[in-house]
Order: C-alpha cells, then sequence, then structure tokens
C-alpha cells in the first residue's frame, strides 16, 4: 500500500501541472498598453500558441495513458510512463520560458531597441520580395529579435530542431543581438539576417554543392575546396550584408573582426573564414559592385594591420591560393545564377547601385546635422547611414541612437541638441562630405 500511495501522490502531482505553461500572450509575460508598439506581431504570438499548444496535446495524452494504466501496471512500467510525460513537460517548461524570455524583453528599456531591429530585418525580407515576386512561397513571419549574453550576435533558423527546445523546431526565425550591441547600426546584425534568408530561400544546400564544384573544378584541390565549403554560409551571409547595405557593411564587419594578429592570422577549423582572408573577401566584394575606392582602402587597412609576411599561423596552400580562389568564390556566390532563385543570381534580387550608396551618404549627412526626420531611407540603409554619422565623430552615440531607433519606430524623433564627443568612436571609413 506503501508504494501504491506514493505512486498516486506522484500521478495525482503531474495533473497539476498538465496544462501550466500552455499560452502566452502580451498580457501574460508583463506588456502595459506603452510597450505594445514593441511587442511581437499578433502572428507571431499565435505561432508560439500554436507550438505550445502542439506540446500540451502531447502532454495530455501520454498523462491520460498513465492515469488509466497506472494502477495495473508494475512500478517500474509506472515509472518509465511518468518519466514520458515528464519529458514533454520539460519540453513545454524549454519553450513557454524561451517565448516568455523573448516577448517580455519587449517590456524593458530595451524594447524600443529590438523592434527597430525587427523592422531592419523585416525591410531585409521586403527587398527581397520587392525585386524578386512571388520567390517566397506564401507569407513568412520576419525575424524576431531578443537580447542575451554572448559576444555577437547570432541566428535560430525557421524550422531548425534546437536542442534548448529538445528537439522542438523553431517556429519563427529568433536573432540575438548582445546586451551591449543594441544600438542600430551594427553590420553584423544584417549578416544575421542573411543567414535567415538564404534558409529561407531555399539555396543552403545548393550554394554549397556550387562552390564545391566551381572551386574542384578551377583548383583541382580537394583541401582547399573542403575548407571553402565548410565557410559556403558565412561567406554568402557577409556577401548578402554587402547588397543588403553597401560599403559600410563591409566596414562594420572589418571592424567587428579586428582583433591581435594572432587571432586574425591563424586558421581555425570551422565554418567561420579565417578573419584575415575574411576581409579580402568583402574587399573582393566591392570591386565586383564597382566600388572601387572602398575596396582599395579597406585592403590597405587591413594589410596595415595584418601582415602574413610578419607572422602568420595559416596553412601555406590556404593563404598562397587566396589570390585565385577569392575572386571564384564571391562570383559563384553572389554572380550565378541559381535554381531556387528561378535562375537568378544573389545580386539579381539584392541589387544595390552607386544611386544607393548617394543616398545612404546623404542620410548620415542628416543625421550628423540633427535632421533625422527628414530621412526616406529604407530601415537597412539606416544602418549604414548610422554607421557613418557614428563615425564621423559629429554626433554623440546616444543621440544618434535615440534618433535613429525612434525613426525605425515610426515615431517623433527626441528632440536632444546635438552634442560632440570628445573624440571619434572609429575612424570614418568612408568620409562624409
Amino acid at each position: 500500500m506503501v508504494k501504491h500511495d506514493f505512486l498516486r501522490a506522484k500521478v495525482t502531482g503531474l495533473s497539476a501541472r498538465l496544462s501550466r505553461l500552455a499560452r502566452i500572450d502580451n498580457a501574460f509575460v508583463g506588456l502595459r498598453a506603452q510597450d505594445l508598439p514593441y511587442a511581437p506581431s499578433p502572428a507571431h504570438v499565435q505561432a508560439a500558441n500554436r507550438r505550445l499548444s502542439t506540446i500540451e496535446q502531447n502532454i495530455k495524452r501520454r498523462y491520460r495513458h498513465l492515469a488509466n494504466t497506472w494502477e495495473q501496471s508494475p512500478a517500474s512500467r509506472v515509472l518509465i510512463d511518468i518519466a514520458l510525460v515528464e519529458r514533454e513537460l520539460d519540453r513545454a517548461r524549454r519553450a513557454f520560458g524561451m517565448f516568455f524570455e523573448v516577448f517580455a524583453q519587449r517590456g524593458t528599456s530595451f524594447g524600443p531597441a529590438l523592434s527597430a531591429h525587427d523592422a531592419i530585418a523585416a525591410d531585409c525580407y521586403d527587398a527581397v520580395r520587392t525585386h524578386a515576386p512571388r520567390i517566397f512561397d506564401g507569407p513568412l513571419l520576419k525575424p524576431v529579435c531578443y537580447m542575451e549574453h554572448g559576444y555577437s550576435p547570432a541566428t535560430m533558423r525557421r524550422g531548425v530542431q534546437l536542442s534548448r527546445l529538445l528537439g522542438e523546431a523553431n517556429p519563427f526565425p529568433l536573432i540575438r543581438i548582445p546586451w551591449d550591441r543594441d544600438q542600430p547600426w551594427q553590420a553584423v546584425f544584417l549578416h544575421e539576417v542573411a543567414h535567415n534568408l538564404q534558409a529561407d530561400l531555399g539555396i543552403w544546400q545548393e550554394n554549397r554543392q556550387a562552390v564545391i564544384r566551381r572551386l574542384l573544378g578551377e583548383m583541382r584541390d580537394p583541401a582547399i575546396t573542403s575548407v571553402y565549403a565548410r565557410w559556403h554560409k558565412e561567406i554568402f551571409a557577409d556577401l548578402a550584408a554587402i547588397l543588403l547595405a553597401g560599403p559600410a557593411a563591409a566596414w562594420g564587419m572589418a571592424e567587428f573582426l579586428a582583433h591581435p594578429a594572432p587571432r586574425v592570422l591563424t586558421y581555425r577549423p570551422g565554418a567561420h573564414p579565417t578573419g584575415y582572408l575574411r576581409i579580402m573577401i568583402l574587399a573582393e566584394m566591392l570591386r565586383r559592385l564597382g566600388f572601387q575606392r572602398d575596396a582599395s582602402q579597406l585592403t590597405q587597412l587591413w594589410n596595415g594591420f595584418y601582415n602574413p609576411s610578419r607572422f602568420h599561423r595559416l596553412p601555406s596552400r590556404l593563404l598562397g591560393s587566396a589570390g585565385r580562389v577569392i575572386p571564384v568564390v564571391v562570383d559563384e556566390i553572389a554572380f550565378q545564377t541559381r535554381r531556387n532563385l528561378a535562375q537568378r543570381a544573389l545580386v539579381d534580387i539584392l541589387p544595390f547601385t552607386g544611386a544607393d550608396q548617394e543616398r545612404i551618404q546623404e542620410g548620415a549627412r542628416q543625421l550628423t546635422q540633427g535632421q533625422a526626420s527628414r530621412l526616406t531611407l529604407p530601415p537597412r540603409h539606416i544602418v549604414s547611414a548610422a554607421s557613418y554619422a557614428l563615425a564621423s565623430g559629429r554626433i554623440a552615440p546616444r543621440v544618434l541612437a535615440d534618433q535613429v531607433t525612434a525613426c525605425l519606430n515610426g515615431q517623433p524623433i527626441p528632440r536632444t541638441e546635438k552634442s560632440r564627443p570628445r573624440a571619434p568612436v572609429r575612424p570614418a571609413p568612408v568620409p562624409v562630405a
């Protein structure tokens, strides 16, 4: 009887937990009326609740079986069936916790910045739809941004099974922004959006296979080919970021990747290109797009910081072949047609022109002159204009962040007098006239 009573108490205790984590909404996470402009869309909340409902149904199905059989089953079997219910409860707990944390952050002081980044990400998708109508098969929930620890932004793509959710699929893209990188001029954020575009466009594997075929055909070097095959996703995201925002994206990535020489000139196996070669790839993309001045300045800057003839820890074949390989890889990823792009290239569905760059530089001048309300740039180009304005040293970072965030959220620009920082945050890669 002691064993029976013990198991009955354990089974009964489970029943009290079955539906505790089945639904989430703005009120539940504590969002107030003033927070709603920054909240995720109702469609995102519905998608989260659909996922939680599916998990809840699995919990209840397993619990019904447990409730109907535990008295007639051996104790060992009952403990296993309880563990199966607990597994689903753990899945619900993790999914609910993730959605709660992401949505609740919109009620904090980070809410406006997160909403502004949502707008940038949505505009990147709109850019593809504008230049390649019907390329996406129906409507897509746009990425949602959230704050978390970590050195760099990161993304969890749509539909990816997440280990943190015990293999549960992610219902919409999530982009992590480190706590100190909430300013809307971070080029690396566009890189993360580009990862989601690559996945949603269905060219993840197509690009990889194309790079492998091209390099094997031209270089006849399986070792070099395997390295760039591992790097293909990161290279795609870097090149797409330039097409989304222009040369400022290349300069922003260089700023992000500028570390002491041992870090930049050391080869580490993995998905990310070696820092030294990565900027050479970005410079090649700028050359191909016609931005020769930026390409030359970026190359000179990088070679001034990092001289492989003085020091490097790169495989000799990798370094020695870079001059031949990099133009081929850039051409293949950005300028060759893809079946899943309806026989168009990346540059066809995300064109960036000199006229776009001129408008961005004019936007930078407006920002430095305190005229953010006059901006007519799309959000992805505002990222570039803001980065140039910051680099000019003619507007304080906090003032710039507040004005650009308000602009991206479609809100009145705060009337804050311009203030000149004591020293520029960083040298301007492209002078603002």
